[in-house]
C-alpha cells in the first residue's frame, strides 16, 4: 500500500470485499473496481457509509471514507453482468445441474459394432456417456471422423491423439470438467478442416478437500491457426479476454463468448471479416475497439448487461448489414444511439427484420397467436 492509499472494506452479500485506493478517488471510481469482483454494474451499486448513499462524483476523503473503514454495497437487481452477482461461495449452478444428469447416468460402453457405425458415418455421437476420459476407440477410427460430439460428459482431458482426427470438421466439447492445461491446444490446432469447435460450460469444482473452482480462463494464441474455423463457442467459461490471434480467423461467422469475465477485446477482431454474428452479452467490457466498422457482414451484435457507455462511432455507418444489436442493463443512452452516423438506416433495417419475423409468426400460424407481437 502506497503512502497516500487507504485500504477499506466493502462488504457485499456477506462477504468482505478489500480495497486499497487513494482518498483522492471518486466513489464511481471505487465502483468501477467493484464490478469485476461483484459483476454488479456501476450504475446499479449503492455504497453506504454511515446511513449515507454515497455520490459518484464525491472524493473518498470528502465522504470521510479513511483508512480501515467498511462501507455496505448494495447491488440492484436487473443491472448486474455474467452469471449474475458474486455472492458467498457456492457450487455453480451449471456444474451442479450437469453433476446430477450425470451421476444419474451408466457408463456406456464401446463395442465393436460402435466402432463400425462411426467408421462408416463418420460422426462420433457420445453426449451424456458418463465419460470421463476420450475412449481409447476414437483414436482406432481417426481417418474416418467428421464429428465428434462428447458434450455433457466429465472428461477432464482433450489429449495429444486429438491431432490424429484428419478430417474432423466439428468438436463439441460442452460441459465437460476441461482446464487450461487439460486440453492439447498444439496438437488441436494441427486440424485444418475444423470448422466448428464449441467447448462452453467447462467451469467446475475440483474434488479435493478444497473444492476449487476449476474453469477455462484463457484461450491460447495458437487458436489462430484453425484458420477453417467458421464457428467458435466458448460461452459460459471464466474468460477475461480474447486472443490477439483470433483475428487470424478470417473465415469465423459466429462467435459466441457470453457468459464469460472479458473486459477487454482486442482490435485484431477487426480481421475477422466474415463474421455475421457476434455475442458478447454478460461480460465485464467498458468499451468496444474502433475495428468493429470493418465487420461489413454483421448482422447481429449481443452486447446485453456489459458496462458500456458508447459504441464506436462508425458502426452503423461502417456494418451496413447490422439490424440486431441487444443492448440491454449497459450504460448506453437512446439519446446517444441516435446521435451515431448511419443511425437512420440501421432503424429501418432493424424495423424490417422485426416486421419480417411478425409476419413469418402470423402467416405460419392458422390460429390467432396472442404472442405474435412480441419481439
Amino acid at each position: 500500500m502506497g503512502d497516500n492509499e487507504i485500504k477499506i472494506t466493502v462488504k457485499f452479500c456477506g462477504r468482505p470485499i478489500p480495497i486499497t485506493l487513494s482518498p483522492d478517488s471518486t466513489v464511481l471510481r471505487l465502483k468501477n473496481l467493484l464490478l469485476p469482483l461483484t459483476n454488479v454494474l456501476p450504475r446499479g451499486q449503492k455504497l453506504i457509509f454511515k446511513g449515507k448513499v454515497l455520490a459518484n462524483e464525491e472524493t473518498l476523503g470528502v465522504a470521510g471514507v479513511t483508512n480501515g473503514v467498511k462501507l455496505m454495497l448494495i447491488g440492484t437487481q436487473g443491472v448486474h453482468q455474467g452469471d449474475g452477482p458474486i455472492l458467498k461461495e457456492a457450487q455453480s449452478p451449471i456444474t451442479s445441474r450437469k453433476t446430477d444428469r450425470v451421476r444419474d447416468m451408466k457408463m456406456v460402453p464401446v463395442g465393436k459394432t460402435s466402432s463400425e457405425r462411426w467408421k462408416a458415418t463418420g460422426v462420433i455421437a457420445m453426449a451424456e456417456h458418463n465419460l470421463k476420459a476420450i475412449p481409447d476407440e476414437v483414436w482406432d477410427c481417426s481417418p474416418f471422423i467428421r464429428v465428434l460430439d462428447i458434450r455433457t460428459n466429465s472428461i477432464q482431458c482433450v489429449p495429444d491423439q486429438i491431432d490424429g482426427l484428419t478430417g474432423l470438421k466439428k468438436l463439441l466439447l460442452d460441459a465437460n470438467d476441461l482446464s487450461n492445461d487439460s486440453i492439447s491446444w498444439v496438437q488441436l490446432a494441427k486440424l485444418k478442416h475444423l470448422t466448428v469447435l464449441s467447448i462452453s460450460r467447462n467451469c467446475f469444482y475440483s474434488n479435493d478437500a478444497l473444492m476449487m473452482m476449476i474453469s477455462l480462463n484463457s484461450l491460447p494464441g495458437i487458436l489462430g491457426h484453425l484458420t477453417a474455423l467458421q464457428h467458435l463457442d466458448v460461452s459460459n467459461n471464466k474468460l477475461t479476454t480474447l486472443p490477439t490471434e483470433i483475428g487470424l480467423l478470417s473465415k469465423l461467422e459466429v462467435l459466441k463468448a457470453n457468459n464469460n469475465r472479458i473486459s477487454f477485446l482486442p482490435e485484431s477482431i477487426g480481421n475477422c471479416t466474415s463474421l455475421i454474428e457476434i455475442d458478447l452479452s454478460s461480460n465485464l467490457l467498458s468499451e468496444l475497439p474502433v475495428t468493429l466498422e470493418n465487420l461489413h457482414y454483421l448482422k447481429a451484435l449481443h452486447l446485453d448487461n456489459n458496462a458500456l457507455k458508447s459504441l464506436p462511432t462508425t458502426l452503423f455507418s461502417k456494418c451496413v448489414q447490422l439490424s440486431t444489436l441487444e443492448l440491454h442493463n449497459t450504460e448506453i443512452t437512446m439519446d446517444a444511439l441516435r446521435q451515431l452516423e448511419g443511425w437512420d438506416d440501421f432503424d429501418k433495417r432493424r424495423r424490417a427484420k422485426h416486421q419480417k419475423q411478425l409476419d413469418f409468426r402470423v402467416m405460419g400460424s392458422t390460429e390467432f397467436d396472442e404472442g405474435a407481437d412480441k419481439s
